[in-house]
């Protein structure tokens, strides 16, 4: 039975956990070559040796590491069909609560890591004729958060860059998409009171990682050849 991803070649950070890792276990299981990167090295070669991936350790705000990545990809594979910029970290604190230290820690790999991961592919994919890169953004980034401030600014970021990079690398066959989930069980949620937040979902719930993992799928694989510089929605009907 084919893979919807036979053939393809999948480059995922932040795959130690989380949505990272479901996205990496979904890909390699549809047929994909997975490479999977995180800071957590322990954690992500772990999910690495069970999904059957590639784990490279990764700074996502080091533009020589990205260079260092993908041109391992490249080297083994010949290619890149898809990106995922998942890495991402959260800070619970208002405008005037974040410190100029915590704000530039969360620009540098919320924001700048997805610029850095979109340029190390782009003359790649350019090249190729083809790619998909998918950039995790956030339900905190289509209205105001003033609970977690840097956050939501470089999600909005995130939702910006997309819309542009996809105007750029289109005529070059690659497409760009935003991915903008809602309340999800991740690492990242941890101590939450995720049952009370899902109150005031529509859908009476939050998901699972692996429902952001099967859009993704969707966006990397040739089902959705004709998607490009769009936002796709995933939080129960929260946000509407």
């Amino acid at each position: 039975m084919m893979g919807r991803l036979d053939g393809k070649v999948a480059l995922i950070t932040g795959g130690a956990r989380g949505q990272g890792a479901s996205e990496g276990a979904l890909f390699a299981a549809e047929g994909a070559a997975v490479y999977l990167t995180d800071v957590l090295v322990e954690d992500g070669a772990k999910i690495a040796a069970d999904i059957g991936a590639t784990f490279l350790e990764h700074d996502v705000t080091s533009p020589e590491q990205w260079d260092a990545v993908v041109g391992r990809v490249v080297a083994d594979h010949g290619r890149v069909d898809a990106l995922i910029n998942n890495a991402g970290i959260l800070l619970w604190a208002t405008m005037t609560e974040t410190a100029l230290a915590d704000w530039q820690r969360i620009v540098a790999v919320n924001q700048t890591g997805v610029f850095l991961g979109m340029q190390a592919v782009a003359s790649h994919m350019s090249r190729q004729g083809s790619g998909s890169i998918i950039n995790i953004s956030s339900i905190a980034g289509l209205s105001g958060t003033s609970s977690c401030f840097a956050y939501g600014a470089t999600k909005w970021a995130v939702r910006g860059m997309t819309k542009s990079a996809a105007q750029e690398l289109g005529p070059h066959g690659v497409r760009v998409n935003s991915i903008h989930p809602g309340i999800i069980d991740t690492p990242m949620l941890a101590g939450q009171p995720l049952d009370q937040i899902a109150a005031n979902v529509p859908l009476r719930r939050y998901a699972s990682p692996a429902e952001v993992a099967q859009l993704a799928l969707w966006l990397a694989s040739d089902e959705s050849t004709f998607a490009s510089g769009a936002e796709f929605v995933l939080d129960g009907g929260q946000s509407t």
